[in-house]
């Protein structure tokens, strides 16, 4: 498991600052339980899809040269080059300007390549969470809200899981130790009912839903305790632009 992380103030040393925001800032009665930003490559690699351009741009190279069209090969080669740099480019930003937060009672997300973004998801308000393998010990965790109100996807864009556009789910995206991030976030969702968890690979084109989707997903138990822990104001989810 993490280490529980604890400051107060809460030490601000990586990422964006909320300027003491309380929707960025944990409060003094807050404990952290984690922080931390996306792994570039990784991002560039799963949400900016450099390979996946590259590749593309290495078969049109290679035909326009089957063909014998050396002048279409190197232009193909000069924006193939070109886009690949733009996107890594955005990828840098992205996880540069992007700052998770895990308390014991909600997830701060600090967002936004252009205008910083802040949201809060109460812990109480996720229903289920699912973790993708990116290797190298990293991967990206998707969650499932419940209650009715709603994320935009633009909002959370590229935090946000491929495909689920009625539903929105936030995304911690190739964060590191994610496995070990998975069981604390569902160990801390626990303290107010159990979530289910599916800690195996996410099917990004398969229907939504809370629902196994490659193997038996794993569910978090916790027995209800009285007076655990302190009632949270439910202010539900939250986002603002700084």
């Amino acid at each position: 498991m993490l280490a529980p992380e604890r400051s107060s103030p809460f030490d601000e040393e990586v990422g964006p600052t909320a300027h003491g925001d309380p929707m960025g800032t944990p409060a003094q009665d807050e404990r952290v339980l984690w922080k931390g930003q996306p792994d570039r490559q990784i991002l560039a690699r799963s949400a900016f899809h450099t390979h996946k351009v590259g590749l593309y741009f290495i078969g049109l190279i290679a035909i326009s040269l089957f063909f014998g069209n050396v002048n279409s090969a190197i232009v193909c080669a000069v924006l193939g080059v070109a886009g690949v740099a733009v996107l890594q480019g955005l990828a840098w930003l992205s996880a540069r300007s992007t700052l998770y937060i895990l308390t014991d009672a909600r997830l701060i997300m600090r967002i936004g390549m252009a205008i910083e973004t802040r949201i809060n998801v109460p812990l109480k308000h996720i229903g289920a969470a699912h973790l993708k393998d990116r290797g190298r010990g990293h991967g990206d965790i998707a969650m499932e809200l419940t209650g009715e109100r709603l994320l935009g996807y633009l909002l959370l864009w590229p935090h946000a899981r491929p495909f689920r556009f009625s539903r929105p789910q936030p995304m911690l995206r190739a964060v590191p130790e994610a496995q070990a991030l998975a069981q604390t976030l569902a160990e801390a969702c626990a303290k107010f009912e159990a979530i289910e968890r599916n800690l195996t690979e996410i099917k990004e084109g398969s229907a939504a839903g809370g629902k196994q989707v490659n193997g038996p997903a794993a569910v978090a138990q916790a027995a209800a305790r009285p007076n655990a822990a302190p009632e949270l104001s439910d202010k539900g989810l939250e986002g603002a632009p700084a």
